[in-house]
């Protein structure tokens, strides 16, 4: 439900912050009082294309915010999609510059006027000579049908789900049956390449991991050859001349031995030298190559190549050739079986085609019931709202299977006899319309809908018991949803339970509107002036205190 409205310098409106109640909203005022520019300011709240028109005379911005009580279900999915957290509460803001420049919010997160114009499309449905929306969309009658026939048709409820099931088996087998169909038609291209390749994965039998266990290997092994020549170096080092190091320093000692002091001064010296050889000896006995089998760099460097070329081959990593293996072998098992699995999918599509087209012939069945049961509600409406020569029905053309069965639906209307039915917004004048529009609403609205409804001078051209039968039906219409009526007819605004009048006032040369909700005295007063005109009489006044309900 829409609770508030508040404006800022919208054309002639400067500030304006207006509080919205359940049930009917009745507006009136003079004409020209500015009844339009609210209009204009809600629905620029709710994404409507700017016009710069709107902004204030000498002000650089405007401003207008909507809030809602509550968020249905279609807006929170928006919402999600968009990344927009939300309570019940909800608040859609729009400014407009002077410039032109638009922006957009939804409790205070910044987003394209598109979404809000999403969000504002499910939340307020409007309707008037030159704004209809939503029945006049054809692709919105079968799901309007459908709640209908949910209300008043018992079982319908299940009929749509099993239709759904239905289609959802047999698209999901037909989808198969495409695939396979399309994969024998190029088996006998495929099947050689298949083959061969199959037999070339098999042959490798790749491990996952062991490109990189190769890689690693080969790394170690070309750095152990080269740490070999290396060790080899340091070998040759400590042998030059062909003898080793430790010998020559074994040489000095023994040498140094024949000393005949006694004792030896250098005795500590030998010493040091017999430990040198000891060490020298241990060093190089140690300097042997790594046992790595360097002559195997061959084999891996072959095997690693192998699998790298089979993996730019089929465009996958080495590691998913084993499942590249896998799925081509399976292609190539569904050939050699295609003739069965063809001959099994096509059992299963036409069951499940037989199946959803006895559930569809059944919902279509029961939509046209439905439809049956929709017009004769409405051509019960229309005398009372001055729609006497009108005729309604729901065409139904079929159309290609689908989760909502095989119908298309289109309401017609036509106003006068003889006249062929047409589309709804090529059959009636806008007053016509308009009434139109709020005999359907009256009889398709159900609990379930959180729509707040507008409707912009419902009553053109219709007075007395015309004017008081619509007024009846837009309180009807309050009972179930939130209504904003602008009006000015007497009768309507009896009905109200929120009555707003809007006024127009020249101050310092300076025009304003501004809008209040009324009560008692002052409520009966504008009732009698509408009647009555600028001179309220005893009798208008009367007559007012007769109409408010």
């Amino acid at each position: 439900m829409l609770t508030a409205l508040n404006i800022s310098n919208i054309v002639l409106i400067e500030k304006l912050n207006l509080e919205f109640g359940a049930g009917l909203n009745i507006l009136t005022g003079e004409t020209g009082a500015g009844k339009s520019i609210l209009l204009d300011a809600l629905s620029l709240a709710l994404g409507a294309r700017s016009d710069v028109g709107l902004v204030r005379s000498g002000c650089d911005m405007a401003t207008v915010s909507a809030e809602f009580d509550s968020t249905p279900e279609t807006v929170r999915v928006i919402l999600s999609e968009n990344g927009i957290d939300t309570d019940d509460n909800l608040i859609l803001r729009r400014t407009l510059g002077a410039d032109g420049k638009s922006r957009a919010w939804i409790n205070d997160t910044p987003v394209s006027v598109r979404v809000l114009h999403d969000v504002g499309d499910a939340l307020v449905e409007i309707h008037g000579q030159f704004a209809n929306h939503r029945l006049l969309n054809q692709t919105t009658h079968r799901a309007a049908l459908d709640e209908f026939a949910i209300a008043h048709i018992p079982g319908f409820a299940d009929l749509l789900s099993d239709t759904r099931n239905a289609y959802s088996e047999y698209h999901a087998a037909d989808v198969k049956l495409r695939e396979l169909r399309e994969m024998v038609a190029r088996a006998a291209d495929e099947r050689d390449f298949l083959e061969h390749n199959v037999a070339e994965l098999r042959a490798l039998n790749v491990r996952p991991g062991e490109e990189s266990e190769l890689a690693d290997r080969r790394s170690a092994i070309m750095n152990a050859e080269k740490n070999a020549a290396i060790v080899s170096d340091a070998a040759a080092a400590m042998a030059p001349n062909g003898k080793s190091l430790d010998s020559f320093v074994f040489d000095v000692a023994r040498i140094l031995e024949r000393i005949k002091t006694d004792p030896n001064p250098y005795a500590e010296q030998i010493e040091r030298l017999y430990n040198a050889a000891d060490v020298l000896a241990t060093v190089a006995a140690t300097l042997t190559p790594d046992d790595m089998d360097i002559a195997s760099i061959d084999d891996i460097e072959g095997r690693l190549f192998a699998i790298r070329a089979a993996a730019r081959k089929h465009r996958v990593s080495a590691d998913e050739l084993p499942k590249k293996l896998e799925e081509m072998s399976a292609q190539l098992d569904a050939i050699d079986n295609s003739d069965a699995a063809l001959k099994k999918l096509t059992a299963d599509v036409d069951a499940f085609r037989a199946k959803f087209d006895t559930c569809a012939a059944k919902l279509s069945s029961a939509r046209m019931s439905a439809a049956d049961g929709l017009r004769s509600r409405l051509c019960a409406e229309f005398p009372d709202l001055k729609l006497g020569n009108a005729d309604f029905m729901a065409e139904r053309t079929e159309t290609s299977p689908s989760a909502t069965g095989i119908d298309d639906i289109t309401f017609m209307i036509k106003t006068n006899p003889g006249s062929p039915f047409a589309p709804l917004n090529k059959s009636a004048s806008g007053g016509e319309l308009a009434r139109l529009m709020l005999a359907m609403r009256v009889v398709l609205v159900n609990d379930a809908d959180a729509h707040t409804f507008v409707f912009d001078e419902v009553d053109t051209g219709i007075s007395g018991a015309t004017a008081s039968a619509v007024g009846l039906r837009l309180n009807k219409l309050a009972k179930i949803a939130q209504a904003l009526v602008v009006t000015h007819s007497a009768q309507v605004a009896g009905y109200a339970d929120h009555h707003f009048k809007i006024e127009k006032s020249v101050s310092n040369n300076k025009t304003t509107t501004t809008v209040r909700e009324i009560f008692g005295a002052e409520r009966v007063n504008e009732v009698a002036r509408i009647i009555s005109g600028a001179e309220i009489t005893p009798e208008s006044i009367a007559t007012a205190k007769t109409l408010i309900k």
